[in-house]
């Protein structure tokens, strides 16, 4: 039975997603600087499979999570992977509200690539959203004017990839339980990224461990909590206060990082989240888009 409407509640677990997206920042920025990329994704899907394990027991054990579509499951998580390499790597690159920011677009991606490959309709409030947020990534790139931050480029890739994904994962939801979907991501996620993990492996240090078990943590977490946010209430009034992770990441880069944020990334910023904004006129997603994308 799904639960009864309540926005106190919405709120609750949603500002639980947001917490966790911002640690999860935090501690990539850590593990990242000690470790290479790979290493840091390996662990996080090694250990994020063990914090799994009691919802696929909960759900009918290993021979529950059997799914007649791998080819789709692996060819999302190699794409998903890509993604999510690139996103920890732009980490270590650009401010923090700067990745956040260009990120952002990953819903503008997904309603351009629903077009093509779910037959979903581009109404215009849609193309308006793909022009805002296309528009405010430009502003914050700024091409022409002076060198282009690689770390820009690495994480527009990112949010393509995700909004990939994304796009995907809807396909797979329509066969696939949530848990068993996120139990091959794990799974695929650790196989292709072993060998590029294990070409520069290095014991991590004592005192990384818990920026690690966070990560790992925090990569289940943040998607969970959106989820049960939207079991609560529609996208129309979830997504709002997601956006809170913006101007929340550029004062943690401020406070941890000394990070400056300059009025063309406070711009184009406003225009992906404006953008995002006339996207929430489709269709709320399903939580299962949201805990695995």
């Amino acid at each position: 039975m799904a639960p009864s409407p309540s926005i106190p509640r919405a709120a609750f677990w949603m500002a639980l997603s947001i917490a966790s997206f911002l640690a999860m920042s935090v501690a990539g920025r850590a593990t990242t600087a000690e470790l290479n990329v790979f290493q840091v994704l390996e662990l996080r899907s090694v250990i994020g499979f063990f914090i799994l394990l009691p919802l696929v027991m909960m759900s009918g054990g290993f021979a529950a999570m059997r799914t007649q579509r791998p080819v789709a499951h692996l060819a999302r998580n190699v794409i998903h992977y890509t993604g999510q390499a690139a996103w920890l790597y732009a980490l270590t690159l650009i401010p923090l509200a700067v990745l956040i920011s260009i990120e952002f677009t990953t819903p503008i991606w997904t309603a351009l690539l629903a077009v093509g490959f779910l037959g979903e309709r581009l109404s215009r409030p849609k193309l308006a959203a793909i022009a805002l947020g296309l528009i405010g990534v430009v502003i914050i790139v700024r091409p022409g004017v002076g060198a282009v931050d690689p770390g820009h480029l690495i994480v527009l890739g990112a949010a393509v990839c995700f909004g990939i994904s994304v796009v995907m994962v809807k396909s797979l939801t329509r066969t696939d339980s949530v848990v068993r979907i996120i139990f091959w991501m794990l799974i695929i996620q650790s196989v292709v990224g072993l060998i590029p993990a294990l070409c520069e492996w290095r014991n991590p240090p004592l005192e990384l461990w818990p920026w690690i078990a966070l990560i790992a943590f925090t990569g289940m977490s943040s998607h969970f909590c959106m989820a049960r946010a939207l079991a609560y209430a529609d996208a129309t009034v979830i997504s709002p206060m997601d956006f809170l992770r913006v101007p929340l990441s550029a004062l943690i880069g401020w406070l941890l990082y000394s990070e400056q944020i300059d009025a063309f990334t406070a711009g184009g910023a406003l225009l992906i989240l404006l953008g995002n904004l006339l996207n929430l006129q489709r269709k709320a997603p399903q939580p299962a888009e949201v805990a695995t994308s």
